[in-house]
């Protein structure tokens, strides 16, 4: 098995070969799951690095997104340099200050990178920062919510209320210091739960995403199909997304093969998040590329949803409130795992 450490060397590689020569490059950095983790420490096969390109243009191109290099898989993200202006605006923002709170620097031809990540390391525990990234993920589940196009297909509507309902999670992580991490959220919040006296939460977590009551053998069900859709878009697609890298067969190990060892160690329910924002991607790409296949395998997407209780959109708006309803509850545990977690000072 690939260690972090050699893996982080084959992403530093592919930065110097190929990343470098880019006239609007200026600089790497690590960000993610690895942030943190030692260099002996195993990459599961399920598992990527998190390599992000700071680019000198506001209005970077689509991402590189997943790629194979000296048999890592990378993920490679641009961020501009207008995200990163202030130490003060990357403190305050739950989804960049993770990949500065250690020395995750890959290449800083400008300097200005270690300085940012220096300042960043500095206040990443003080209180009113991780308040603010708080704030910040729980501003973030409030808006996107509010911007639910009911009108969009219906893949397009699953997407939205799916991924700002999975941020939830990640309000109570960040106020543990956690990563916020994306297919693994749900085990990692209920670790914190745990950690935190909070436990009895985590069911109303599931239940908001659908999947408290749900079987192992429908889960298992639903990736079948899912695997089926999966090859049948990767083979099909044309049209670029910023998603596009996520369902190729270079990603399989973490689409359906990190779904699987999710259910298979017990979290089935947990697998669902992926299994059905996998499902919603690749309706979304073969709606554009292969209408008939959209056509013949979107039962099997709709069936998936229908088991997380939404067939329909009032099913989808009346979720919408429930998941907002909630937060005060989960604002009041995260003020908790806040306040008690040792780690934070000021």
């Amino acid at each position: 098995m690939t260690t972090v450490g050699a893996a982080r060397a084959a992403a530093a590689d592919w930065v110097a070969r190929r990343a470098r020569a880019d006239p609007g490059y200026r600089g790497a950095y690590f960000s993610g799951s690895t942030v943190g983790r030692p260099d002996g420490a195993p990459l599961p096969a399920s598992s990527d690095v998190d390599v992000m390109l700071v680019t000198a243009t506001d209005d970077p191109p689509l991402k590189p997104g997943k790629l194979r290099h000296e048999g890592v898989l990378l993920e490679v993200s641009l961020v501009p340099w207008s995200e990163l202006a202030s130490a003060e605006h990357v403190l305050g923002s739950y989804h960049l200050a993770g990949g500065f709170r250690t020395d995750t620097v890959i290449d800083d031809p400008t300097g200005r990178l270690r300085t940012l990540q220096a300042r960043v390391a500095a206040g990443f525990a003080d209180r009113r920062w991780v308040r603010r990234r708080c704030l910040d993920a729980r501003l973030r589940i409030e808006s996107r919510l509010a911007a639910l196009d009911m009108s969009a297909p219906f893949h397009e509507q699953v997407t939205g209320w799916l991924f700002p309902t999975g941020v939830t999670t990640h309000v109570l992580l960040v106020a543990a210091l956690r990563n916020p991490t994306v297919r693994l959220r749900y085990p990692a919040a209920r670790e914190v739960l745990a950690a935190y006296g909070h436990l009895d939460l985590y069911p109303e977590l599931l239940a908001l995403l659908g999947c408290r009551d749900l079987p192992a053998d429908r889960v298992r069900h639903h990736l079948a199909e899912l695997e089926a859709t999966f090859d049948l878009t990767a083979r099909a697609a044309v049209t670029p997304f910023f998603f596009s890298s996520d369902i190729t067969p270079g990603a399989r190990p973490i689409a359906i093969d990190g779904s699987r060892d999710l259910i298979e160690r017990g979290d089935h329910r947990e697998a669902m998040f992926w299994i059905v924002a996998t499902f919603a991607r690749c309706h979304t790409i073969l709606a554009a590329d292969a209408p008939e296949l959209h056509r013949v395998r979107e039962p099997a997407f709709r069936a998936a949803v229908a088991d997380l209780g939404i067939a329909s959109g009032e099913d989808m708006v009346g979720r919408t409130e429930e998941v907002v309803s909630f937060l005060p509850r989960l604002w009041t545990a995260a003020e908790d795992v806040l306040a008690r977690n040792p780690d934070v000072s000021g």
